[in-house]
């Protein structure tokens, strides 16, 4: 293939032309990020969605590194004097870097091997005999090749073997066989280490456990692979393990690759060499590249899991600019207290010790009674660590307190995943040089209630929490993808260019980090932006990033009503024909959909804006600066319902959808403990994934099915029946917890074996 065929190959992957791709990708070479050409050149991509350039981009890396390690083996063998023409056809036709190293095996520089010392003996003679005459006895044939190295026939037989073994482990054609074979009837097999059954009991669900290779998910691939790493278990991949010995598939087919097919003892002698070089080398080092495939496979899903929980979290509806308190709850270092306005600035703190050992519940509701009264307070975000339930009691009891008649505020029990990682950063040492650590965490609570993305954006985002096995995956590509995520949400919500935060900023098409640094020193220095074009006056901000930026930039109240909405300054002369079309003051048209769906958008393209841009530019005049979001809500958690003992089997409850994974959602009802929604619990109808029900964020109802108390296991079910088929299944299997309740993977920084416990673990980033 060559990197001409790229945009061809690829268009068929995402969905688009030839022409769209090549479109792309001079844009991205010359400089244009995702989100800016999803949103503003759709006439030249043909109106390719950020989804498909995530996609393109992505392939486009690997196809490229493909190309480049395929020129470099060509001219490898050319360079030895090797090539020819079936070769070269071969190279050019390799569609994977796995083909193509198979090919390029037998002419890849490598260490001194058996088969090698075998080849310097002599032996290769030896070999060419066995094979040229089948009738003969391959051990009287032996006879004459003996040397210092090889003393006896025996000897001199292994070395002939040696040279048949690393023949077939250089044969493209039979590793590419061999591996289909494996991954079609192949079974992956888990046991424990002898002696490790207490300390790995995490993995327990894999101490003796086997399934087809070619149906292993995600999360249990990275489960055992996790228990292997640990020392735990040990994996193997079975092949043919019913089939008698040098009769499996996998044994012929190494037999027919030196066409043993005849009853000659020179047949059998090949025949049985073939089947060990199976055994030993084949089948070893096949496995090794099969478990290396599935962990990447595993890993990829695992990041598409993470990315799309990111996403929604990110994404999810913001509480709006109202004065907040947040508590970050604690026991004996006390319940941290900050208030920000409704801009987000910080304008109070306080730590209170209303639990043990102090137990000073009065004093605490005072000071939070007064804070509240001092600064408006409109909403109070409670963080869900330790003691969250204990503290929403003491907000509550105090919210019923305050006199009637008035407005008071609404309590939100939010997660506080990553809290801590803030609360250390440097980023927050320069935000709070002068505020206590343990304070920082409270102040995010209340913020990201507020505004989830403009916080969440200053964590890390595998901090966050919402993944599956974050610290086991490739983290290059874990980072890569996450990023993509949050550089999607953010240009997908657009920024307020007069308060964002150099964080923030720094997730906008085309700025980066030093650029928002910039950005704000000029704004700290000169005041608000009066319009986007004084972007341009930043130091270093020049047209190119102007162009890339200047759309998702908002400014509220400028000189210039369109810098307030998506449209962006290269197209406001068509905002204006518009304006001009309806007789009207841009200002009094923008909102008015009645008079702008009267509007035929074809009569305002012209050879720059087609009609895409037309359309997108009148849809934005109607809803000028609209928030993507959803409108917020929030979850009320059952009065006496505070820890898992509370917890009885067909409680409705309300809760919080926190992670989603491949086998379900895991959901904060409130108890300090997720339960676990399992796939087949989500809805009255087959899920086939549970992103299609449920995302991060979601309130949702759910009925208790199961309590497991001591491994701190909580089932729930959202279906109408509530959960009578999980209850059946656990009664057939004698009162054992039913299957969904036992996740089979585990997440988070401290590892295990069960994705229950695991994604629990990972959940608070603390």
């Amino acid at each position: 293939m060559s990197l001409t065929l790229i945009p061809r190959l690829i268009a068929t992957e995402i969905g688009a032309t030839p022409a769209q791709v090549t479109s792309a990708v001079e844009l991205l070479d010359g400089g244009a990020t995702v989100p800016f050409i999803a949103r503003y050149r759709k006439e030249v991509t043909g109106g390719l969605d950020d989804t498909q350039l995530r996609k393109l981009e992505e392939r486009l890396g690997y196809l490229r590194e493909l190309e480049a390690r395929r020129g470099a083996i060509v001219a490898s063998i050319t360079e030895q004097g090797k090539m020819t023409e079936a070769l070269a056809k071969a190279i050019a036709g390799a569609g994977t870097k796995a083909e193509l190293e198979d090919i390029y095996l037998p002419y890849k520089p490598k260490r001194r091997t058996k088969a090698m010392i075998a080849r310097e003996a002599g032996l290769q003679g030896l070999y060419d005999a066995i094979v040229a005459d089948r009738s003969a006895d391959p051990l009287a044939l032996a006879g004459g090749f003996l040397s210092e190295g090889f003393p006896d026939a025996k000897a001199a037989l292994e070395g002939a073997r040696d040279i048949l073994a690393e023949g077939l482990s250089e044969d493209a054609a039979l590793l590419g066989r061999l591996r289909d074979h494996m991954r079609k009837v192949g079974k992956l097999s888990a046991k424990v280490v002898a002696g490790k059954e207490a300390a790995g009991a995490k993995f327990s669900d894999y101490f003796a456990h086997s399934e087809e290779f070619s149906r292993v998910p995600s999360h249990r691939a990275l489960a055992m692979f996790r228990g292997r790493n640990e020392e735990v278990l040990v994996l193997d991949l079975e092949i043919d393990a019913e089939a008698p010995r040098g009769e499996s598939p996998a044994e012929r087919a190494c037999g027919a690759a030196v066409g043993a097919g005849g009853q000659g003892p020179g047949d059998k002698w090949l025949r049985e060499a073939a089947a060990w070089a199976w055994r030993v080398k084949l089948k070893t080092s096949l496995t090794l590249d099969l478990m290396a495939e599935l962990r990447e496979a595993a890993e990829a899903e695992a990041i598409r899991v993470f990315a799309r929980n990111l996403k929604d979290l990110l994404l999810a509806a913001p509480a709006g600019g109202k004065a907040t308190m947040g508590l970050d709850p604690g026991i004996r270092t006390g319940v941290k207290v900050a208030v920000v306005d409704a801009t987000g600035k910080l304008v109070a703190t306080d730590t209170v010790y209303p639990f043990q050992p102090r137990m000073d519940l009065k004093g605490a509701q005072v000071a939070i009674a007064r804070l509240i009264g001092q600064h408006g307070v409109k909403l109070i975000a409670i963080g869900n660590g330790t003691a969250s339930r204990e503290t929403e009691k003491l907000v509550a009891d105090l919210l019923a307190l305050l006199p009637s008649g008035g407005e008071k505020p609404v309590k939100v029990v939010v997660s506080e995943a990553g809290a801590s990682v803030y609360s250390a950063s440097e980023l927050a040492a320069r935000e709070f040089p002068e505020l206590d650590v343990s304070l920082r965490g409270a102040v995010s609570i209340a913020r990201r209630l507020q505004d989830p993305l403009a916080e969440l954006v200053k964590i890390e985002p595998k901090a966050i929490g919402v993944g599956q096995y974050q610290h086991d995956v490739d983290q290059h590509r874990l980072a890569k993808s996450l990023d993509a995520v949050v550089e999607d949400a953010v240009n997908g919500v657009g920024v307020d260019l007069n308060t964002a935060s150099a964080p923030l900023l720094a997730r906008v098409s085309g700025v980066g980090p030093g650029l928002a640094e910039a950005i704000v020193a000029h704004r700290d220095a000169n005041g608000p932006f009066a319009t986007r074009k004084e972007l341009l006056k930043v130091a270093r901000l020049g047209p190119k990033a102007f162009e890339q930026a200047a759309g998702f930039l908002r400014i509220t109240g400028g000189k210039e009503p369109l810098d307030a909405s998506s449209v962006h300054p290269e197209a406001y002369d068509v905002a204006r024909k518009i304006t001009a079309a309806c007789g009207r003051d841009i200002r009094s048209l923008m909102g008015d959909g009645a008079t702008l769906k009267r509007l035929d958008p074809a009569a305002f393209v012209d050879e720059r804006f087609g009609l895409p841009t037309v359309k997108d530019i009148l849809a934005e005049l109607e809803k000028p600066g609209r928030d993507p979001r959803p409108s917020f809500k929030t979850a009320t958690f059952t009065d006496g319902v505070d820890e898992i003992t509370d917890l009885k089997p067909g409680m409705v409850l309300e809760g919080t959808v926190t992670n989603v994974a491949a086998f379900g959602a895991f959901v904060d009802i409130g108890v300090h403990q997720d339960g676990l929604v399992h796939v087949s619990q989500l809805s009255d109808t087959f899920v086939k994934d549970p992103h299609a029900v449920v995302k991060a964020g979601d309130v949702v109802k759910v009925r208790v099915v199961e309590v497991d108390v001591s491994r701190k296991r909580i089932g729930l079910t959202m279906k109408s029946d509530g959960g009578a088929s999980a209850r059946d299944q656990a009664k057939e299997r004698g009162g054992a917890p039913a299957k969904p309740v036992r996740g089979p993977m585990q997440s988070g920084p401290q590892g295990g074996g069960n994705a229950f416990a695991d994604a629990l673990k990972g959940k608070f980033g603390r």
